[in-house]
């Protein structure tokens, strides 16, 4: 890769800006200054400032969603880009959320600059499973178990019937549901369904990733390697 190339990549500046950084003396490869912005390196070798490229491979990282922010680059309000580096946001392929979670959703989200694994998570044919904890704002009916199961219920709106998915009814008004598909407020419309609509909501499993077990705080992020998700 052209040193150029790699500053505007990892979104250190725009190539045209690249010349001043090298002629600076900034960018270094393999304990060298490097000459040149059309100097040809390979990322994990090189340095910048001292440091060397942050996510040379790609950036995958989980993130624990706060509540109040949304899954969008164009929304008005608190995003969730305003929460993470503001360097992660200037990478081309740009940073993108895998999938959404609504702004009154709090909870486990990846990011990735790979688009395809974004495209492998996203894609119905996987059936990445979801698991969410949620409360309700009246009891959750014992029946919902087995139509959530059955792979019968129509949403209001839609023609086709959801996929099978597990629900738990963990108290009269709390529960957690698994799904295997991402329709949009899938979880809140399911319930509301069946007549117990959704007061909090939380995802907190992604296929093997559990939330709990990253030890974050809302707000907080953490790497991980896309390996754990080969074959999904």
């Amino acid at each position: 890769m052209r040193t150029d190339a790699l500053l505007s990549r990892f979104g250190y500046c725009s190539r045209r800006e690249a010349a001043a950084w090298v002629k600076r003396g900034r960018v270094t490869y393999r304990g060298k200054s490097v000459k040149s912005p059309s100097e040809k390196v390979e990322p994990a070798e090189v340095l910048v400032d001292g440091e060397p490229v942050p996510f040379a491979d790609g950036l995958y990282v989980a993130f624990y969603k706060p509540l109040g922010c949304t899954c969008s680059h164009r929304e008005e309000g608190e995003l969730v880009y305003d929460l993470l580096p503001e360097m992660w946001t200037a990478r081309n392929p740009a940073v993108n959320t895998v999938g959404r979670l609504d702004k009154e959703t709090s909870g486990l989200l990846l990011l990735t600059d790979d688009g395809a694994f974004e495209h492998a998570m996203t894609s119905p044919k996987h059936h990445v499973p979801k698991v969410y904890e949620f409360t309700t704002s009246a009891p959750i009916p014992p029946g919902a178990v087995a139509l959530f199961a059955s792979g019968e219920l129509v949403l209001q709106g839609e023609k086709s019937p959801c996929l099978p998915a597990e629900l738990v009814i963990t108290d009269s008004c709390a529960g957690r549901l698994t799904l295997h598909e991402g329709r949009y407020h899938q979880v809140r419309r399911m319930l509301a369904a069946v007549g117990a609509p959704v007061e909090t909501l939380c995802r907190v499993e992604i296929g093997p990733m559990k939330l709990a077990a990253l030890h974050l705080q809302p707000g907080e992020w953490v790497e991980f390697d896309p390996k754990l998700f080969a074959g999904r």
